[in-house]
């Protein structure tokens, strides 16, 4: 049915006066707020600092004036933790302060910070005007603090640049006065670091001011559509239309599209079926072009819908970029040719973006089911069915999906006993190292011959487990299984072998993941560098939530990997605060990598981020030789795949190491573990120069 057309949002309208003076207080209130907190984190390492010069002071004879110097150091430390924790007066604004108080805040802040510089330019008292065989300590200390300063006060550079510029002059001083060629050398250099440090601190102050710009703005823009929506006249009528339809789009939502189902279940039902489309390569646009782009997208596709529909058809939006549509088969609209048409309409060029950018798959639930939540879950698991065939395609749900469903339930209620039986097996995937030519680790994969099923898939073997609560037992026993494999390393001489083991999305945010595997490994006196974890791009989008354990992890020795690494939201920042070590690029980009540039193109993307970034990185899915090639071009270090090595079992795993090991390799406890040669799947050239082990 048709809905109203979305009320339209005006963008780039000069904003007000007014506007630009209250968005220019909440910048500042976002900048006092982030000085407050990393003032109060840098603090106690200035006053740590403080006391090793006090102490260094004391060795070379000048307790005195060390302690003196250490007291006025304290008392603006002091002082400057007061002013953190000093409240903020309150209004009714936006952001909650009042706007002469902020000010008022960081005026403080920033001549107590000028203070705490004046007390730290007085070092060179403490070694007679950097003379002193002291003097390369307190140079150190001081070149540290004044690093630190810029790093923790990023938000507003008066701050750090109060602090840092007299104790650099000072130095700078001393070191001119004291004379000779080296000494104006490193007077010089000292003042280029200070040079740097300011406009360091100039840039960060701006990156954060632009964040907290965009920020507020897309609020205001949130609020102004808001107040629109909500005349006097039309309250109630558009408290319901906003129940039932999608804000950006004006489609129906998921709740509205229920309540017209059933609608229409309810009468002739015959003939009724339901399609559920899934964009392609939604994510990477939203990546790459941006989040606004992304909901051009998502406007422009429901245009297209709402064009290529008759209006007696149901076209919803049920979440992201998934969208239904219901409707009674007829003579006009066979449903096999209507999802031809519709992918044709979405597969044309936007005006923003390359033609082939965005395509849709589409799920397609026929007669005669009658049951709406039944439809929906038949028509996704053919929508997922279309997606696993590609990009611009459909599915029909048919008996081969039944009983895959069927399966899965048939999973869930015997996955129980199996792991209480210890019906479960974990194999091991070798990855590869120098291009494809050392071994490097092992993955741990689990594995479940089903009594009636057979070999169940891994990710329905997890899915499940997660659904029905059985994550936590799963994981004990694949940890179980990867802590004897890594015993059996530690056996063979080769603690260098790491085994890296997978943990889900559901794992990572429900259970004490870090306290359970360090608990294993203390018990076992395992090595924890040793272990690799392996965590998806959708767990690392929410670092909140798994921060503190994979930092406790990674305290400990374990390393941190990130799985399928190019298809998630992952950012830049998350890899430095999530303490990653490797980054695995997922298999859709290394499949066909040798007939495709843009694949070529993104991979040597990461290999450059990973060198940037000090990360290993390995490529997930070589199975042609073709592929393995190119990759060893590009200077892939390190690969993975069916081409290279199968998942096995242990025993197996076991046997191909002690076939690849060199009869004269050392086996006594604590020695360096042997590099261990792989010899290179038959199907590849290998050049003469390439040493393997047959």
């Amino acid at each position: 049915m048709a809905a109203p057309h979305p009320i339209p949002i005006p963008v780039g309208a000069a904003p007000n006066a007014a506007a630009e003076t209250s968005l220019e207080y909440l910048i500042r209130t976002d900048q006092l707020l982030a000085v407050r907190r990393t003032v109060l984190l840098s603090i106690p390492v200035n006053m740590l600092l403080g006391i090793a010069s006090v102490l260094v002071a004391w060795q070379s004879g000048q307790i005195r004036t060390g302690l003196i110097w250490f007291g006025a150091s304290s008392a603006v430390n002091l002082l400057r933790i007061a002013l953190c924790r000093w409240p903020l007066s309150r209004s009714s604004q936006p952001g909650g302060y009042r706007n002469w108080s902020v000010d008022q805040h960081l005026r403080r802040q920033w001549i107590l910070s000028l203070a705490s510089g004046a007390v730290w330019s007085l070092i060179p008292v403490l070694c007679a005007g950097y003379t002193s065989p002291q003097t390369l300590f307190y140079m150190t200390v001081v070149c540290g603090v004044t690093a630190g300063a810029v790093t923790h006060s990023f938000a507003y550079a008066r701050i750090p640049i109060c602090f840092i510029t007299l104790p650099l002059l000072s130095g700078v001083g001393c070191l001119v006065y004291a004379g000779g060629f080296d000494k104006y050398c490193l007077s010089l250099t000292v003042l280029l670091y200070l040079a740097a440090l300011i406009r360091f601190s100039r840039e960060g102050e701006a990156l954060v001011r632009e964040s907290s710009r965009l920020k507020y703005q897309a609020t205001t823009l949130s609020q102004s559509l808001e107040v629109a929506r909500h005349q006097a006249t039309e309250v109630a009528e558009e408290m319901r239309y906003r129940a039932s339809h999608d804000a950006l789009t004006g489609l129906l939502n998921r709740s509205g599209f229920l309540d017209e189902a059933r609608r229409r279940l309810q009468g002739d039902a015959s003939g009724l079926c339901l399609m559920l489309l899934d964009l392609d390569g939604f994510k990477l646009i939203n990546d790459a072009f941006g989040h606004r782009e992304g909901d051009n997208v998502l406007v422009g596709v429901a245009g297209r819908l709402r064009q290529s529909l008759p209006q007696s058809f149901t076209v919803a939006r049920l979440g992201g970029d998934e969208f239904a549509v219901l409707f009674t088969i007829d003579s006009t609209s066979r449903p096999e040719a209507l999802a031809a048409t519709l992918i044709a309409a979405t597969a044309a060029p936007f005006s923003a973006l390359d033609k082939g950018r965005v395509g849709v798959s589409i799920g397609i639930c026929k007669p005669p089911e009658s049951d709406i939540d039944d439809m929906l879950v038949y028509a996704d698991a053919a929508l997922y069915a279309a997606k696993r065939g590609g990009r611009n395609r459909y599915y029909v749900f048919d008996d081969e999906l039944r009983a895959q469903l069927e399966m899965r339930r048939d999973v869930e209620r015997d996955l129980s006993k199996a792991l209480a039986a210890d019906a479960l097996e974990v194999w091991y995937q070798p990855i590869l190292a120098q291009g494809g030519r050392t071994l490097d680790s092992f993955e741990a994969l689990v594995r479940w011959d089903h009594p009636k099923l057979g070999w169940i898939p891994p990710a329905d073997l997890i899915a499940v487990a997660s659904l029905s609560g059985l994550s936590e037992p799963l994981m004990r026993f694949i940890l179980k299984d990867v802590c004897g494999m890594m015993q059996t390393l530690q056996a063979m001489g080769l603690p260098h072998i790491r085994v890296a083991m997978n943990v889900s999305p559901r794992e990572m945010a429900q259970l004490a993941v870090d306290e359970l595997i360090l608990a294993k490994l203390k018990k076992l006196d395992l090595s924890s560098q040793q272990l690799e974890i392996e965590i998806t791009e959708e767990t690392a989008m929410d670092i909140h939530a798994i921060q503190g354990k994979l930092a406790a992890l990674s305290a400990a020795g374990v390393r941190i990997a990130i799985d399928d690494f190019g298809v998630g939201y992952s950012s830049l920042g998350a890899l430095r605060q999530l303490h990653v070590n490797r980054v695995k690029i997922d298999r859709s980009f290394v499949s066909g990598i040798s007939r495709s540039d843009e694949n070529q193109a993104l991979v040597q993307a990461i290999l450059n981020l990973g060198r940037s970034f000090k990360l290993d990185v390995v490529a997930e899915g070589v199975e042609t030789a073709e592929d393995l090639a190119t990759l060893q071009q590009l200077g892939c270090p390190a690969m993975q795949g069916y081409l290279l090595g199968r998942p096995k079992p242990k025993h197996e795993a076991i046997e191909w190491i002690t076939r690849l090991r060199p009869p004269e390799a050392p086996y006594a406890a604590g020695m360096p573990g042997p590099e261990l040669r792989v010899a290179t799947s038959p199907f590849v050239e290998v050049s003469d120069d390439t040493p393997t082990l047959q």
